[in-house]
C-alpha cells in the first residue's frame, strides 16, 4: 500500500471513530439534559406557592401574584409544553429566571460564580495532579520515601474535605488568627481592581485551596505510586530488563503507561470544575456554584438548580471528549486500534 493510501485509510478511520463518539455524546447530552429538567420537578411542592407562602398578603393579592409568577416562570402551561419551551430557550442561551433571586437570569448568577470556582479549583486540581504524580513516581522508586509518603497519602486521601476545611479554619482562622475563613474577600470591601482587594481575595482563597489541594494530592500520589509499581512488575518490564535495557528506559515506559489513567482522572476532575466543591464552599462561605446548588435546593429554585446541573453536564461531556483526543495523541495503541478497526 502506498504512503498516500495509508494516510487516507488512517484519516477515514479517525473520522469514523470521532463520528461515532460525537453521536454517542449527542445522545448522552439529550438524555442528561432531559433528566436534569425532570429532577427539579420531582421535588415536593410548587416553588411559586412556597414563595407566596412566605409573604403576608391577602388572599386576592396572593392569587394575582400566583398567576403572575406562574406565567413569568412558564409554569402555567402543560408539562410537555414546558419541556418544549425549555429546549427552545436552551438553544437561545436562556437558562430561565431565578426564583430565589427573582428577576435575575440564571445564566447571570452562574457566570458570577464561575470565576470563583475556576480561581479555587483550577490551581488545586492542576497543582495537586502535578505534585502528586511526581511524588508518587519517586516514592515507587525510593523505599525511604515510600515508607513516608504511603501512610501520609492514605491519611490525606481518606480525609473528608469538610473535616479538613473545618480544621484549617479553626487552626489558622480562630486559634492563630492568621487567615480569614469566610467569604471570597473582606465583607468591608466592594469588588474593585486594587492591590488591597487582590490581597484580600488571596487571603480568603488560601484555606479552601489548601483543604482541596492536600486531599487531592494524597489521592494522586497513591494512585501514581501503585500504577508505577504495577508497571515495573509487568511482563514487558521484566522482558526489557532481561534484554539488558537501561533501568531509566524501563522507568520511562512504566511512567508513560501509568500516567494514562491519571490523565483520565485529571480530565474528569476538570470536567466537574464548574460544579465547585459543595462542602468546601459551605464551610468557607465561598460563593461558587456548589454553594449556589445548596441555595437552589433550599429555596426550591427549579431554574437555578437545573442551570447549575447543565454546566456540570456540559463540563463532564467536554472533559470526556478531551480524554478521547488525548488518548489518540498520547497512546499509540489507540491509533493502532483505530486503524485496525478501519
Amino acid at each position: 500500500m502506498s504512503l498516500q493510501g495509508s494516510l487516507s485509510t488512517k484519516g477515514e478511520a479517525v473520522k469514523r471513530y470521532f463520528g461515532r463518539k460525537l453521536l454517542i455524546y449527542a445522545l448522552t447530552l439529550f438524555l442528561a439534559v432531559t433528566i436534569d429538567w425532570l429532577i427539579p420537578r420531582f421535588m415536593p411542592g410548587n416553588p411559586v406557592d412556597i414563595m407566596i407562602a412566605q409573604t403576608n398578603l391577602k388572599a386576592e393579592s396572593c392569587n394575582l401574584l400566583h398567576s403572575y409568577y406562574m406565567q413569568a416562570f412558564g409554569l402555567d402551561v402543560p408539562v410537555l409544553q414546558q419541556y418544549i419551551n425549555f429546549w427552545n430557550a436552551l438553544f437561545h442561551g436562556d437558562f430561565g429566571t431565578s426564583i430565589w433571586l427573582f428577576p435575575r437570569p440564571v445564566l447571570t448568577i452562574i457566570m458570577d460564580a464561575v470565576p470563583y470556582d475556576l480561581m479555587l479549583l483550577l490551581p488545586a486540581i492542576l497543582l495537586s495532579w502535578f505534585a502528586g504524580n511526581k511524588f508518587g513516581a519517586f516514592a515507587a522508586r525510593s523505599k525511604r520515601l515510600d515508607n513516608t509518603l504511603l501512610p501520609v497519602g492514605y491519611i490525606l486521601t481518606a480525609t473528608p474535605y469538610m473535616w479538613l476545611g473545618i480544621l484549617l479554619a479553626w487552626a489558622f482562622g480562630i486559634v492563630f488568627r492568621i487567615l480569614p475563613f469566610s467569604g471570597a474577600y473582606s465583607y468591608e470591601m466592594m469588588p474593585h481592581l486594587s492591590w488591597d482587594f487582590i490581597w484580600s481575595v488571596l487571603q480568603h482563597w488560601f484555606l479552601p485551596f489548601a483543604s482541596l489541594f492536600l486531599v487531592m494530592f494524597g489521592g494522586w500520589a497513591i494512585g501514581m505510586r501503585n500504577m508505577i509499581i504495577y508497571e515495573l512488575e509487568s511482563d514487558y518490564s521484566h522482558y526489557l530488563e532481561a534484554l539488558g535495557a537501561p533501568r531509566n528506559l524501563i522507568r520511562r515506559y512504566a511512567f508513560r503507561n501509568a500516567i494514562l489513567p491519571q490523565i483520565t482522572g485529571l480530565a474528569l476532575q476538570l470536567g466537574v470544575i464548574v460544579a465547585g466543591q459543595l462542602v468546601t464552599e459551605i464551610v468557607f462561605s465561598y460563593p461558587g456554584i456548589g454553594y449556589l446548588i445548596l441555595q437552589a435546593i433550599q429555596n426550591h429554585d427549579f431554574f437555578l438548580l437545573q442551570g447549575c446541573f447543565l454546566f456540570i453536564i456540559f463540563g463532564v461531556l467536554l472533559a470526556n471528549f478531551i480524554i478521547d483526543i488525548t488518548y489518540v495523541l498520547v497512546d499509540p495503541r489507540t491509533r493502532t486500534g483505530m486503524q485496525g478497526a478501519a
